[in-house]
């Protein structure tokens, strides 16, 4: 069972996050189908595309875009599976919908994605928790290298190309490449943020 041009995938888990532990109990923090920031994003490899060659293979762990696993209600009311359905809970996903795969225990970054640690802010004069736009370069890939931006390293990104992600209990954004605008050197005063909430406790 292959495709031609997606991978298939399974769930790793189940499709939604909605449970916490907290204190020996299972808290639910999300009752609502649409709301993607509670969709499972890790998912199993079952089978690669065969019109590519690809590092991922199959068994691998994958995190991929919210909206695969995601459910919906159309027009009438009704719960529907996402496009990306298949069948006996496999789905199909894009290469491009794929964004940091495990290899020996480690995360890497796939294709032009990479993914950015926010850091707190330290001005007394702000109200925000974390700095805007700036943050450390948490999981690089071949292209930022080549441009001499590697792990580690505090950067500045453009507005609005994040999109959040909790990898290994940290809130990370995740990014195209090109969407790193500015390399700095550090200051001596910069603390990784990473709020309460996005560790499972």
């Amino acid at each position: 069972m292959k495709s031609l041009y997606d991978f298939i995938i399974k769930p790793l888990g189940e499709r939604y996050n909605n449970e916490k532990k907290i204190g020996g109990k299972n808290l639910v923090l999300n009752t609502k189908i649409e709301s993607f920031k509670s969709v499972n994003n890790l998912a199993t490899v079952i089978a690669i595309p065969t019109a590519f060659n690809t590092t991922i293979l199959p068994g691998d762990v994958i995190v991929v875009h919210h909206n695969i696993f995601r459910r919906f209600y159309d027009m009438k009311g009704r719960e529907k599976n996402s496009r990306s359905y298949f069948k006996d809970d496999m789905y199909f996903c894009a290469i491009d919908q794929i964004y940091l795969y495990k290899r020996d225990e480690e995360w890497l970054s796939h294709m032009d994605r990479c993914f950015v640690k926010p850091i707190a802010e330290t001005s007394l004069l702000s109200s925000d928790k974390e700095k805007p736009l700036i943050g450390i370069v948490k999981y690089d890939n071949p292209y930022l290298n080549k441009l001499g931006v590697e792990k580690d390293m505090l950067i500045t990104f453009t507005p609005n190309s994040e999109f959040e992600f909790i990898i290994n209990d940290e809130r990370l954004y995740c990014m195209k490449s090109n969407n790193i605008a500015i390399k700095h050197e550090y200051q001596g005063d910069e603390t990784e943020y990473n709020p309460s909430w996005a560790s499972s406790g």
